[in-house]
């Protein structure tokens, strides 16, 4: 099974495929940040070294850039590429010679290059001469679909799922898988009126000759030792489905009962109301059981992991030997950090020691109950001038890290206050991991959480953030650690990248359930 990626980032996904056997065939990604990454561990190929000697590059291509020179691309914003034609390329002159490698470049871009150069479309549609392509893959990003930022129907970047989708119409791939946030599932509304867009993107595949399954699962349900729920569309190309269906069981059949109702409305009458579908979420009871028991089934039931299990070992001061998740892990993706080799993208972030004796309170906060971490984390934010007694009755036996950087026992609640006051913020979700659970949903940016251990009073390296979204140690995250300001609007550095990334045991789990559909054709 082969298959084109889309929205490529750093490669979550597509690691998670190429364990699961699916065969590369093809790559895009807007972010020549992203795409060093990418490129250093799927194309082995070193876009900073070759910055540096000015050597060509084998398998990196930009489709349009303002430069000619790579070291200026590599800090390119990516939405001032110039339209096609009016910029500078390096795509081969022939079309086969795609096959494999990676187009740095704007899916807008790419679509009109495809539409304006047949020869191209009908390489990459035939998988460069051998068939035909089985999957096209991707999530492409729909920050406002988050509910964590502002929710717009026509932000510009609600549009690449429409992109995405005119890709997919002209290679026309026997199956297309789509990951987006979970907040796409729910509702907001725009002028009084009530948008559903996921139901949008389901009903433009169905117009697209895709028989489109809406799935709502958790990686954590796969071993990934973090909370993060994903809303996923694996699409079947309608003279696909009609020969595998003939092969579903029972659960399968109920499962893509919804989406042909949805297929056959959209093609009858060009649209669809929202009450005609319905998505599966892997946690509900009744919808479990349709996963366990269908092409599904590896998409549930693999056993919790925590955070400590995820990072212990990578504690500066008294680290615990890898657990065996992380040796599995190593194992599963064949990427290992080999003997005598050093650990990359762990080193630690500077916090000074005023934010230390917060990252304390933020511990021991996450040890109490919602009720006192709240009034406690008001109190920070200037919005509380103090406690109540059952808040302090519950924190006076707790030890904070002291001015003097000894921990030690508070006396009184007004020397506690004081305390606070001293180590105010605006923060509104910074918060201390829990050592004994998977890791919270929101833990993309370095300040989002501090370490659980009061030995370890910083937030996280790239390394462990990676490491929590179920990455090899072998895995190297390329480019700048971080960045700030109005850079943060286009750049992509480490720590976004690991962020943004899907977790590569969730796209293991998906690779599987994809082999085990694609089985099914006779």
């Amino acid at each position: 099974m082969n298959h084109i990626e889309l929205f490529a980032g750093c490669g979550g996904l597509s690691l998670g495929l190429e364990m699961a056997g699916i065969s590369l065939a093809l790559a895009n990604e807007l972010s020549p940040m992203a795409g060093e990454t990418f490129a250093f561990n799927f194309l082995n190929e070193d876009l900073e070294e070759k910055a540096k000697t000015s050597e060509p590059l084998k398998n990196v291509h930009w489709l349009s850039s303002q430069f000619s020179d790579l070291k200026s691309r590599l800090r390119e914003n990516p939405f001032s590429y110039p339209a096609i034609g009016e910029g500078v390329s390096d795509i081969p002159l022939n079309p086969f010679d795609l096959e494999g490698k990676l187009i740095i470049g704007n899916i807008v871009h790419l679509n009109e290059f495809l539409d304006a150069n047949p020869s191209y479309l009908k390489a990459i549609k035939t998988n460069f001469g051998k068939g035909e392509i089985d999957l096209i893959s991707g999530g492409p990003p729909c920050q406002s679909f988050s509910l964590a930022g502002l929710r717009k129907k026509d932000c510009d970047k609600n549009t690449l799922p429409w992109e995405f989708a005119k890709f997919v119409a002209s290679i026309q791939p026997k199956f297309v898988m789509l990951e987006n946030v979970s907040g796409i599932l729910r509702p907001f509304k725009e002028d009084g009126v009530e948008y559903h867009a996921w139901f949008e993107i389901a009903k433009a595949f169905a117009d697209r000759n895709y028989v489109p399954l809406c799935l709502h699962v958790n990686a954590r349900n796969v071993g990934v030792p973090q909370n993060r729920p994903r809303f996923i569309l694996i699409g079947v190309r309608q003279d696909v489905y009609a020969t595998i269906k003939n092969n579903f069981n029972q659960s399968e059949l109920e499962l893509f009962k919804p989406a042909e109702l949805l297929f056959s409305t959209v093609k009858e009458t060009g649209n669809a109301i929202f009450t005609d579908y319905k998505y599966f979420d892997s946690q509900s009871i009744s919808d479990k059981k349709l996963y366990e028991t269908s092409f599904l089934c590896e998409l549930v039931n693999k056993p919790e992991v925590s955070i400590k299990e995820a990072i212990d070992d990578l504690k500066f001061k008294h680290p615990a030997k890898p657990s065996n998740h992380i040796k599995r892990i190593n194992e599963t993706f064949s990427m290992p950090i080999k003997k005598g080799q050093k650990l990359t993208n762990h080193e630690p972030r500077s916090n000074n020691s005023h934010v230390q004796r917060r990252f304390r309170i933020y511990q021991v906060l996450s040890q109490c109950s919602k009720s006192t971490s709240t009034e406690v984390v008001r109190v920070l934010q200037g919005k509380h001038e103090t406690i109540s007694t059952h808040a302090w009755e519950e924190l006076q036996d707790f030890h904070f890290l002291k001015e003097s950087g000894i921990k030690g026992k508070f006396s009184t609640v007004k020397d506690f206050v004081m305390f606070l006051q001293a180590h105010p913020t605006k923060k509104q979700t910074q918060k201390a991991l829990i050592a004994g659970s998977p890791a919270p949903a929101a833990l993309s940016i370095p300040d989002d959480a501090c370490h659980y251990d009061d030995n370890e009073l910083r937030t996280l390296t790239v390394r462990e953030m990676a490491r929590i979204q179920s990455f090899p140690d072998g895995f190297v995250f390329r480019s700048k650690v971080t960045t700030g300001g109005q850079m943060r609007k286009f750049e992509v550095p480490q720590y976004t990248q690991v962020g943004n990334a899907v977790p590569p045991l969730l796209g293991l789990a998906l690779g599987k359930s994809l082999i085990n559909l694609k089985q099914k054709i006779e």
